[in-house]
């Protein structure tokens, strides 16, 4: 699983849950909502995303090998 897969998952069920508890305990949880949409939106501009430095230090990998790929500078083969 790459850095972006696990993104979407977690946002995605962030944005699930959420909705269940806003409906089904307290509205208040709706706003957990929009800060989910709203960190998403403010990271398709900036490039910049808290969560993905926590999958990074995790050990998740920005893209999956590809055999053949020309691999970067300082990589073990």
């Amino acid at each position: 699983m790459t850095v972006n897969d696990a993104l979407r998952a977690i946002a995605g069920f962030f944005v699930l849950a959420s909705v269940a508890l806003g409906y089904f305990v307290h509205p208040g949880f709706l706003l957990f909502t929009a800060f989910v949409g709203a960190n998403l939106l403010q990271s398709g501009f900036s490039k910049w995303c808290p969560m993905i430095a926590i999958l990074k230090k995790v050990g998740l990998r920005d893209q999956i090998d590809q055999p053949g790929a020309p691999r970067r500078a300082g990589e073990a083969a």
